[in-house]
């Protein structure tokens, strides 16, 4: 049996000491026989200094590097939202190379970017692929000669609502009737994940898909299609983050899908204002050898000290009544855990 833990977001900003931030998840880390997380920050100490008035999510290199190889975090995804500008993410990459964690996401190139995770666990060996949907115009995407993440486009386009497709939206004869929001995944991006997938599954027994996506607590049409996209190419297990919320919780041929873990480390944001009480998802999944035998999550907080603290289940009755409302999978209570049934 091998024990996964997969966390959501993870911004060492301002982190001192680096025995902090996981020092009460600690025992369930050395439970796991391997950990993931969503690196939210560049480890990267800019010249002269940077001001938290500008964007840029940086972390002391050596504390950061502290932090995750003291949690016995095993593999690293870089393709989000803040983890852009060469500079920063070259930094990043060496420094995670420095200290041996292994890491996909980003690169000097996208062949680089686009390179999985391969970690041996057990006598299974485990990959890793991450993809952003979220990310600025300009040098952050990488591309075929320039340093950057792993992205997959999505578009947006308004329409005109003709036909009553939910029981909210008004009929066609009111004046100043709202467009609805469609989105869908670029389909020559969405080609490249099939193919990185299939490549991966010649490499690894089991394969995980990691997506940097969404807005608010609503899960888009484009990410529905990429998470049922990389099952389809082969993925196991497929979790998504970006939002500082959990999202619903799917499964689809028997594999779950995690639209949203939501934060896991998260002290600092932008313009150095706090996050504070947030509520996240610390997702566990089991594998009895490659075929994946358990799946579910804990509830996570945020302490004034920049502790993740995982939640007692009494104490979280409207998330889990919040989640489960929202989500298409079946959820059960097994003490302080949520069982995600996998109907099979």
């Amino acid at each position: 049996m091998t024990h996964l833990i997969l966390t959501g977001d993870v911004n060492l900003m301002g982190v001192t000491d680096p025995s902090v931030p996981f020092a009460l998840v600690a025992p369930d880390f050395a439970a796991a026989d391997l950990i993931f997380s969503n690196l939210e920050c560049c480890l990267y100490a800019p010249a002269g200094g940077h001001s938290v008035d500008h964007e840029g999510f940086y972390a002391d290199p050596d504390v950061g590097a502290a932090v995750l190889t003291g949690a016995g975090v095993g593999v690293i995804g870089m393709a989000n939202n803040v983890n852009y500008g060469e500079a920063a993410i070259t930094a990043s990459i060496a420094t995670l190379d420095r200290i041996g964690i292994p890491h996909t996401g980003a690169g000097y190139n996208r062949s680089e970017a686009r390179k999985p995770a391969v970690v041996t666990r057990n006598g299974v060996r485990f990959g890793f692929l991450q993809r952003s949907s979220v990310y600025w115009p300009t040098n952050h995407e990488a591309a075929a000669n320039a340093t950057g993440i792993a992205v997959i486009r999505a578009h947006t386009a308004y329409q005109v609502p003709m036909h009553k497709i939910r029981p909210e939206i008004p009929p066609m004869n009111r004046p100043g009737l709202p467009p609805v929001v469609v989105t869908w995944a670029d389909p020559v991006y969405l080609q490249w994940l099939r193919d990185d997938i299939a490549a991966l599954r010649a490499q690894a027994d089991v394969v995980v898909v990691s997506c940097h996506w969404g807005l608010g607590k609503e899960v888009l049409a484009y990410m529905t299609e990429i998470a049922r996209a990389a099952i389809d190419a082969g993925a196991d297990v497929v979790v998504g983050h970006g939002p500082h919320h959990f999202l619903p919780v799917e499964v689809y041929r028997g594999k779950p899908i995690f639209y949203g873990l939501g934060s896991f480390s998260f002290h600092t944001g932008h313009g150095g204002r706090k996050h504070g009480d947030w509520i996240g998802l610390m997702a566990e999944i089991d594998f009895d050898s490659t075929s994946l035998s358990r799946a579910g999550f804990r509830f996570v907080r945020h302490n004034d000290r920049n502790e993740t603290v995982l939640s007692a289940l009494a104490d979280e009755a409207d998330a889990l009544a919040e989640i489960a409302a929202v989500s298409s999978a079946a959820l059960s209570v097994v003490g302080d855990s949520v069982r995600v049934d996998l109907g099979c």
